[in-house]
């Protein structure tokens, strides 16, 4: 008789169950929903500032939408994870075997002048762990970001940008974080995550994880969720609401 839509993972899917069945019965949005709209709205809608936003994972294509869109609204934006390695290279530095999309370089060179055009701080890690191959167990060293060698591949930040990203994490009052910032699945390259989460553990700000890896990252590695000013249960959904595209399950919800 009655359709309550409260599943936020969801809502960036035109599926039946979050689009359609809406429309056939009176509907309304669960408790889940109001609160992770409201959260988001903070992040869109006039954020205090400074406005960090810390983004990572394994691919530059999962989030040129978001990319593009924040540069428009944050104030720094720390660029860590696989991702990182694709911006590197468009700076013209050698990344070894570590992860690398050749076919979003002109993409990527495209933020970092837009970034510098709007006097936005992108930062980029300073040093990795680069490691002989993937592997939980792999031999590695810490070596500049800048001078991986031909035969390393990255897998986490090294502990010169943990601190750096720590400070620039420092004053901020308003911080999204999406995305690991190496394999922290192993215990060897999971330090740079860690020290992400820590450090908007320890933050006086207004902190939200965004959902997927990263809330799965917290929890691996035992840090208390209550650091957090909210852990997001919907990582594709959040990053499409920052992205600022219409959400097909939430439009459904809104239509009387």
């Amino acid at each position: 008789e009655l359709y309550v839509g409260d599943g936020f993972g969801a809502v960036h899917r035109k599926h039946a169950s979050v689009y359609d069945v809406p429309a056939l019965l009176p509907h309304a949005a669960g408790g889940l929903i109001l609160a992770e709209v409201e959260v988001l709205k903070k992040l869109t809608e006039n954020p205090a500032r400074p406005y960090v936003v810390v983004l990572g994972g394994a691919k530059v294509s999962d989030k040129l939408g978001v990319i593009a869109n924040l540069l428009t609204k944050v104030d720094r934006l720390l660029i860590g994870g696989g991702m990182a390695y694709t911006f590197l290279k468009a700076q013209g530095h050698e990344v070894g075997r570590s992860l690398l999309q050749p076919e979003q370089l002109d993409q990527v060179s495209g933020f970092l002048a837009e970034a510098e055009k709007r006097g936005v701080e992108l930062v980029l890690p300073v040093d990795v762990l680069a490691a002989t191959h993937f592997a939980a167990d792999a031999p590695y060293e810490v070596v500049d970001a800048t001078a991986i060698p031909a035969d390393r591949q990255g897998l986490d930040i090294g502990p010169r940008t943990r601190e750096l990203f720590a400070a620039k994490l420092a004053d901020a009052a308003t911080v999204f974080w999406n995305g690991p910032m190496g394999v922290f699945e192993f215990e060897a390259f999971s330090g740079g995550t860690r020290a992400i989460a820590e450090a908007l553990a320890a933050s006086d700000a207004f902190t939200v994880v965004g959902g997927g890896d990263s809330a799965a990252a917290v929890r691996r590695l035992g840090l208390p969720e209550d650091g957090f000013s909210h852990i997001s249960t919907g990582g594709g959904a959040s990053l499409e609401y920052l992205e600022g595209k219409t959400l097909p399950g939430l439009a459904a919800l809104e239509e009387a």
